[in-house]
């Protein structure tokens, strides 16, 4: 068994793709294809159910996801302590953030670093909330950048920056006009579009409201869709309203395509994260102070 071989199987059982892991971790589909069949045949295993076009992970599978992934967040855990020889003239960082950091607040950050070290890979996975701080649990991740509350004792948790969330409409909507709002509009005057579960933007948005005395289940929910840009084409295109970051919202206000309605949410922090019992490496010991709440 290789690393290789490890590393091929973790990216097709996540996804459960053959073609998806292999535009993932930049091979033909043909080499990962042979890579599982190899692992299969030498252990006399089958990882993947064949199911017409599509793979899903076997009981043995899901099993040995869990080593897999271990045993790969200690090779590089391995291979960042030695890239510290290098005075960080090279070396790897693997990162993941939720879709509004990632998108907004980070790129500057990581342009900033790339410029100072251009010999470290920086490997940036996108997720939600709690995808993310399972990336830096497991390992797969050594920084994390969320904008959700995370409550994980091994997790050490710094607060980099504020954002505003903000409630947009369409420019015909009756919230477009300006009027004040009170929370308990929110849960009858409109429909939403809503982010899935487990993002910072949705969870953030629903404690507000629960402070506030309204409960989330009351909410006429239309959609719920997996990222701000899909969030903000359904509002635009339609007669609902969400709850969004102010920096994915700000363009399409600005260019009139959506208006801000009249009532104030708290803002959140941006949150950057790392295992408190991993050892940090110096790029992301580095990059952390780069980063300034």
């Amino acid at each position: 068994m290789t690393f290789e071989q490890l590393a091929i199987f973790v990216a097709v059982a996540e996804r459960e793709h053959l073609t998806h892991a292999a535009e993932a971790i930049h091979l033909t589909p043909s080499a990962v294809s042979a890579a599982i069949k190899n692992l299969e045949a030498y252990y006399g295993v089958e990882l993947f159910h064949r199911v017409g076009r599509r793979i899903e992970l076997t009981e043995t599978g899901h099993t040995f996801l869990g080593e897999a992934k271990a045993t790969l967040a200690r090779v590089r855990s391995a291979e960042l302590m030695l890239s510290e020889l290098g005075g960080l003239q090279r070396g790897r960082l693997s990162l993941c953030a939720s879709q509004t950091i990632a998108s907004y607040w980070l790129p500057p950050v990581l342009m900033r670093f790339h410029r100072d070290y251009p010999g470290i890979d920086l490997d940036l996975t996108i997720g939600n909330t709690r995808t993310v701080s399972e990336a830096v649990i497991e390992g797969s991740a050594e920084l994390g950048f969320v904008e959700g509350e995370v409550d994980s004792p091994v997790l050490s948790k710094k607060v980099v920056a504020q954002d505003a969330l903000v409630v947009v409409v369409p420019p015909d909507h009756p919230w477009a006009d300006g009027r004040p709002l009170v929370a308990a509009d929110l849960a009858t005057g409109t429909s939403w579009v809503m982010r899935e579960e487990g993002s910072g933007t949705r969870s953030e948005f629903e404690s507000a409201l629960t402070k506030r005395g309204v409960s989330p289940r009351d909410l006429d929910i239309a959609l719920v869709l997996p990222s701000n840009e899909a969030v903000l084409a359904a509002v635009r295109f339609g007669r609902s309203a969400a709850a969004i970051s102010s920096a994915a919202a700000d363009a399409y206000v600005q260019q009139g395509l959506l208006v801000r309605a009249a009532f104030d949410l708290p803002t959140r922090s941006f949150r950057l994260m790392r295992h408190k019992e991993r050892h940090a490496s110096k790029a992301a010991l580095t990059l952390e102070a780069m980063c300034k709440g």
